[in-house]
Order: C-alpha cells, then sequence, then structure tokens
C-alpha cells in the first residue's frame, strides 16, 4: 500500500463516541487506507469530539491544536462538531468539521482530501468481521441507539445528537454474535437511554436466527442472553419497565448490574432538571430490585450545585445515599454548559458551596463503597481477565465495568490469560478495589 492513505485517528469522550470511532475506523479500513498510531507517519488526521461540559470541550480542542501543529491535516468530528463555530473559530486551519455519528460524512471527506489507493482490493484486504474495536479483544460497546427524547435543562446532548432513533433489533444482534465469534467475553449495552430502545419503532419486531424478537430492552436482553457472555447494561433511565430484567438478572442471564443516573434525590432538583422521578418510588424501587435480586449492583451518576438547590435538597440528597446505599457512584459539580436550558435558571450556587458539598457527598458515598467491598472479603467471585502479565493479573467481578468502576488484583499465573473467566477468592479491599487469589 502506498504513503499516500495513511490515517491517524484521536478518539475523545464516551463509549458512545468509541462506538462511533470504531465504526469510521471499520469503514477506512475497508476502504484500503492504513490506520497508523503517529502524526509522523499520518497523511491525515481524524479527531473525535467530546462536547458534552466545558472541560471536554477544551480537551477536544486542545487535542484537535496538536494535532494540527504535528500534522497539519486535520478533520474533526463528533459531539462537538455540532458547534462548528467554536472549532473553526478556534482553529481556522481545520479542513472540514462534522457532527456526531457522521460516519458517511466522514468518511467522504477523507476520500476527498486523501484520495483511495486505486490499487486497494477489498477481497485481500481484509477487515475482521467484528469490524475494528478500539477496546481489548475480550470486551466491545454494543449501540443499540442514537440520540434522546428527553429533555433535561442541563443536557445538550439532543441538540447534538438528535432524537431517538432504535438501530433494527436483529441488526443488533447480528452484530453481537460477530464480536461473541471475534472472541468478544463481556458486552457492554449502550447508548444515550438504553432503556428507551424501541420507543420510536414501535417494538418492532424483527427477525434473528429464525426467531422474532421485539425491538424492547427486555426481548433484546432475553437475546443476548443465548449468547453464553457476560452482558452488562449501562445508561438505564429507570422507566417501570426496567423492573421487568430483575428477574433476567436473577436468573443470571445478564449481569445483575444498572447503571442508572438518579442525578438528585429532590422533587424540586430534579423538576428543575427536568427529569420526570419521585425519590420515595426510587427507593422502594431499589429494595424490591435487591429483594429479587441480592447480587444486584447498582451504579449511579449525580449532580451537586445545580441551580436552586438549597441546603435541605442538599441534606435529603445525602439522606438518600444513606438510606439506598448504591454500590458504585460518581458525583459531578454542576457547570454550565453551551445552550443548556439551566443556564437561565435563577440562584445559581456558589462555587466555594458546590466544592463543600461535593466533598461531603464523596466522603459519605465513600464511606458507603468500603463497607460494601468489606463484606466481600471471604466471598468467591467469577471475575473476567483483563491483564495477566509476569506482575499481577488484573480482573473484573460482574460488578465492575471497565473503566469507571474497581478492579480485581491477584498474584500472577502462568495459565492465566486476559479474556479468561476464573475464580478468586476475596482476600482484602480498600476504598475501590478487591484482592484476591486464584481458586483452583
Amino acid at each position: 500500500m502506498s504513503s499516500s492513505n495513511k490515517v491517524g485517528f484521536i478518539s475523545l469522550g464516551c463509549p458512545k463516541a468509541l462506538v462511533d470511532s470504531e465504526r469510521i475506523l471499520t469503514q477506512l479500513k475497508s476502504d484500503g487506507y492504513d490506520i497508523v498510531p503517529s502524526y509522523d507517519d499520518a497523511d491525515l488526521v481524524v479527531v473525535n469530539t467530546c462536547g458534552f461540559i466545558d472541560s471536554a470541550k477544551q480537551e477536544s480542542l486542545d487535542a484537535i491544536g496538536e494535532a494540527i501543529a504535528e500534522n497539519g491535516k486535520v478533520l474533526v468530528t463528533g459531539c462537538l462538531g455540532a458547534q462548528k463555530k467554536i472549532i473553526t473559530n478556534a482553529h481556522p486551519k481545520v479542513l472540514g468539521v462534522t457532527g456526531p455519528a457522521a460516519y458517511e460524512q466522514v468518511v467522504n471527506q477523507v476520500h476527498n482530501f486523501l484520495p483511495q489507493n486505486e490499487s486497494h482490493d477489498p477481497f485481500i484486504d481484509l477487515v475482521p468481521a467484528h469490524g475494528i474495536k478500539l477496546t481489548p479483544r475480550h470486551y466491545a460497546y454494543l449501540k443499540i441507539s442514537e440520540g434522546c427524547n428527553h429533555r433535561c435543562s442541563f443536557c445538550i446532548i439532543p441538540s447534538m445528537r438528535g432524537d431517538l432513533v432504535s438501530r433494527p433489533v436483529g441488526d443488533v444482534l447480528d452484530e453481537a454474535k460477530r464480536l461473541v465469534d471475534a472472541g468478544v467475553r463481556e458486552l457492554l449495552v449502550i447508548s444515550q437511554d438504553t432503556s428507551a430502545y424501541g420507543v420510536d419503532i414501535k417494538y418492532q419486531t424483527g427477525f434473528w436466527q429464525g426467531q422474532p424478537v421485539k425491538a424492547s430492552m427486555q426481548e433484546l436482553c432475553n437475546a443476548l442472553a443465548q449468547l453464553g457472555i457476560w452482558v452488562r447494561l449501562h445508561y438505564v433511565y429507570p422507566y417501570p419497565h426496567v423492573d421487568k430484567i430483575i428477574p433476567l438478572m436473577a436468573e443470571g442471564k445478564i449481569l445483575p448490574y444498572l447503571d442508572i443516573p438518579f442525578q438528585h434525590a429532590s422533587l424540586n432538583v430534579l423538576k428543575a432538571m427536568k427529569r420526570p422521578a419521585a425519590t420515595e418510588k426510587t427507593l422502594d424501587r431499589i429494595l424490591s430490585w435487591r429483594e429479587q435480586c441480592p447480587d444486584i449492583t447498582l451504579r449511579s451518576t449525580f449532580i451537586v450545585g445545580f441551580p436552586g438547590e438549597t441546603d435541605a435538597d442538599f441534606e435529603e440528597l445525602l439522606g438518600f445515599l444513606e438510606v439506598a446505599q448504591l454500590d458504585r457512584v460518581g458525583c459531578f459539580q454542576y457547570s454550565a454548559v453551551d445552550g443548556a436550558a439551566a443556564n437561565e435558571l435563577a440562584n445559581p450556587v456558589a462555587e466555594e458551596l458546590k466544592q463543600e458539598r461535593w466533598e461531603r457527598f464523596m466522603a459519605t458515598q465513600q464511606e458507603i463503597s468500603t463497607q460494601k467491598l468489606q463484606a466481600k472479603i471471604g466471598q468467591v467471585v467469577e471475575v473476567l481477565v483483563d491483564e495477566a502479565n509476569v506482575e499481577q493479573i488484573v480482573a473484573r467481578s460482574a460488578a465492575d465495568a471497565p473503566e469507571i468502576d474497581g478492579n480485581v488484583f491477584i498474584q500472577p499465573d502462568r495459565d492465566v490469560q486476559a479474556g479468561d473467566f476464573i475464580q478468586v477468592k476475596i482476600d482484602d479491599a480498600d476504598e475501590y478495589d478487591l484482592y484476591g487469589s486464584l481458586v483452583s
């Protein structure tokens, strides 16, 4: 292949953006482009950006600037691309800008600025059936829809990615099967709103392996369970029908793990956020989930310092944490995002008060998380190995999603490899991670 067909790629942002990057890279590879890891070797660089909060925007702009300085020929895509002027004002030398999930446009731009190699033969330059992945071989993200129908006042994702568009269920399951056939042992199901899957297409029935399957979260999970791997659900909005997924977890069909961004516990704040919710019902449902599936792990994210959040609202949030006893929690201090409706709300919270509330929140949750991990000492758990070298084995239990949760650290064993499922006895724990020994 000639040297004029080499593309560098920088992928920023969330797992959903990572899937976009994988799709673009797969198409470029199948079109005969060589994907290279350095600026020096690349004839053109694509930067897939994040634009959710100001710090992410700045990281994206910095990455674009570095790519221009190091290479000179840069195409920009992704969420920040929806705000084109921000990019072109900061970096007028970029060759082109496209928004999120603009697979075809990005590929077409690459074709324009870096024409395909005429000697490329798609029947010889093969791309693996599962495409190009940016995650390790043994796990993969499975994006089931794009966009979101909610209009949360702090969020601009719908303005960047549009309303909900669900993928046909047969296409999703075909992709899942290809990934499993290629060696994937864990699928992480993602979207902007996973529990809304199928709403826009009225839960249309599709066919997979000769069987009818409705485009709904419950039937999708049932079908994915047949693949014999770990299936983990992310970004699940707590609609009532989520309750129907819990029995699948109790039966061992999918992992007993729910990633649900509650965002707050005070009804006043939730209303200002435009998130329909009733805290009392949420606590009742968490109790019910645990009764049905005692091993369930609940992960969530919260925002402190939202405009109008009073001391009473914040104390209610801390009380919710104490009662809910969530396993994994992330917390963000509210920051204004260009274009978000929340920017117009009255009574902003002072920065020092945001910081104080964040610290109190984190201290409260860390105590809960530490106690929950301590309770696992002495248990034997199944873990999936992420790394195995001469120094240690790094693995994850069903309670641990990659990158965002904890790890299980084990003494090295030459018979253990990345992607293996192994049994481990938990010997110790700290605030975030577990330490164990291999069960022979």
